[in-house]
């Protein structure tokens, strides 16, 4: 089977993981009123590392100094950047929250592309920040628009971070520490924002959830769709995200958006897709982070 016509039982395992990550964030903002945004982030990395540590058993001894290096960054990175988007839900719209996300590593992959024409998705990139106000920033959350490019930012740092653990560590063992970091980061947080609610099994067990919806589960099939998915197939596939997060806004939450802000979404998913299929980018820079 050849990687340049991408099956279609590839495509549907991305957007079946597409759609878990959605569902995941949508259940993520339902739990936010007893546990809080923080406290969502801690139950999730928690969870997703206990499950990463189960599957790959990484072995603590063999690994120099810049690999360890380089699990603290992943680990930074997936924290902070996981506390900037949940925190930006709180305050805005699924699908927006995720359209803003994206420009971080449309604006990487712009950056390393270095070609005339990712001016031109650059641009029109820009015109769909423009639409995403198009009714008024300013019935647009700015407390919620900073955390959101917060963490568009961090996820360009997460690819960068990635990149290099997966050069220094094999398999998933270097997720898998960085996972843990980033849990035992997000710990003192999450205790603040959640308090008594981790008491209660019912909403530690949506958390675990949550934790599946959002990470384990996408990223396994994305592992498997990546083996019979051409890597710009897999890119463009990917960045359809925005629409999946606003639809699963709109059905699962009852988020309704403007004209002007469907138009920026799709001005950014055409930008990104463009970007995609004019660098010719590697699968790996597209990571799954957060939502």
């Amino acid at each position: 089977m050849t990687r340049g016509g991408p099956p279609a039982t590839a495509v549907g395992l991305v957007v079946t993981g597409l759609v878990c990550q959605e569902v995941g964030a949508s259940l993520a903002v339902l739990l936010f009123p007893q546990v809080g945004p923080l406290g969502m982030v801690m139950l999730r990395l928690v969870f997703s590392a206990v499950i990463l540590l189960l599957i790959a058993r990484p072995a603590l001894g063999g690994h120099g100094r810049a690999g360890w290096i380089a699990v603290v960054q992943l680990g930074t990175a997936l924290a902070v950047m996981n506390g900037f988007f949940y925190l930006a839900l709180a305050r805005l719209p699924l699908g927006i929250t995720v359209t803003i996300e994206v420009l971080g590593p449309l604006a990487l992959s712009i950056i390393a592309g270095r070609r005339r024409s990712s001016w031109l998705w650059a641009g029109l990139a820009f015109c769909g920040v423009v639409a995403l106000g198009g009714g008024g920033w300013d019935r647009l959350d700015l407390l919620g628009v900073l955390f959101a490019l917060g963490a568009a930012v961090t996820w360009a740092f997460y690819i960068l971070a990635s990149a290099r653990v997966g050069a220094a560590f094999p398999r998933l063992d270097g997720l898998a520490l960085a996972m843990t970091f980033a849990a035992v980061l997000s710990l003192p947080f999450g205790i603040a924002d959640a308090g008594a609610a981790l008491l209660r099994l019912d909403l530690v067990a949506l958390g675990a959830a949550v934790a599946l919806l959002s990470s384990t589960i996408p990223y396994a099939l994305e592992l498997i769709a990546l083996r019979r998915l051409a890597a710009a197939a897999f890119s463009i596939l990917m960045a359809l995200a925005p629409a999946t997060a606003a639809l699963a806004g709109f059905l699962l939450l009852g988020q309704h958006l403007t004209v002007w802000e469907m138009a920026g979404i799709v001005l950014v998913i055409a930008a990104s897709i463009g970007a995609v299929r004019a660098g010719g980018r590697r699968a790996d820079d597209i990571a799954e982070p957060t939502g």
